[in-house]
């Protein structure tokens, strides 16, 4: 998180992948519980320019510095 935050305040974006490994795929639910976190944690720093979605067993999303500076 700490990274992340970091890249924002350089002005540069970052994609936030989960990897499904095995049966964890039945439990999607917990992997977009986990990014609308990270959403939350860095809302003060960054805008959401790409929402989560599950492309086959990746979550991911992007999200890009907010503009106002």
């Amino acid at each position: 998180m700490r990274n992340a935050r970091r890249f924002l305040e350089d002005g540069d974006k970052v994609k936030i992948s989960i990897v499904f490994r095995g049966r964890e795929i039945t439990h999607t639910e917990l992997g977009m519980s986990m990014l609308k976190r990270v959403q939350e944690e860095l809302k003060d720093v960054a805008t959401i320019e790409s929402p989560p979605r599950l492309e086959g067993r990746n979550m991911s999303m992007l999200v890009s510095p907010s503009q106002t500076k």
